[in-house]
């Protein structure tokens, strides 16, 4: 049976890039924001997403993604909704996924809200990824050519570094990444998970 170890993280934490060094190590990883963009193209999401949110958020069919995240970034409740939508649709994505990979003995499931969703339940071990807020707050603003109001806003709505790493088995610190992929290799011997060797 394939073990799925769970990879969380706040916004700006560098997850996504401890989660690829997972995959060049070896270990097939699943991004859930990539899986949420998959499945918000489908006709039912998009259905209850117009239905929900509104129509004036499609432009020639297509999702404005800035426009639903100023709305749902701002408002706790519309961002709950939204999750309804999509997570469940995720779940299914994933799920799919995992028995395309099922000949491996552990997977990753990345997902910056990991505990929100409630999706931790489906994971045998817990990897949260932190770093520093002024380091996150940073990476974000050159990434995404925001706003420090809005990232700030954007950590508000997930849950802090101190309740993540409560329900965690590991924590990798990656202010320096160097010393996060050391992290990484430790994790992966502890484990004793087979290397690809670079």
């Amino acid at each position: 049976m394939t073990k799925v170890i769970g990879l969380t993280g706040g916004i700006g934490s560098g997850k996504t890039t401890i989660a690829n060094y997972f995959q060049e190590k070896g270990v097939p990883v699943y991004i859930a924001d990539e899986g949420a963009k998959f499945v918000m193209q489908s006709e039912n999401i998009v259905k209850q997403i117009k239905t929900t949110f509104g129509e004036d958020l499609f432009e020639n069919s297509i999702l404005n993604r800035t426009k639903l995240a100023e709305i749902v970034f701002t408002d706790k409740s519309k961002l709950e909704q939204l999750n309804n939508i999509v997570h469940p649709a995720v779940k299914n994505d994933f799920d799919l996924w995992l028995l395309q990979h099922k000949n491996y003995e552990y997977v990753i499931y990345e997902a910056a809200i990991l505990f929100e969703s409630g999706s931790y339940k489906d994971c045998d071990i817990v990897i949260t990824v932190t770093a520093p807020k002024e380091v996150r707050i940073e990476r974000v603003l050159k990434r995404d050519n925001t706003s420090r109001e809005h990232v700030l806003s954007r950590m508000e709505m997930q849950w802090n570094d101190e309740k993540r790493i409560s329900g965690s088995n590991f924590v990798i610190n990656n202010d320096n990444l160097k010393n996060a992929k050391e992290e990484v290799v430790k994790i992966l011997k502890i484990l004793d998970i087979k290397q690809n060797q670079s």
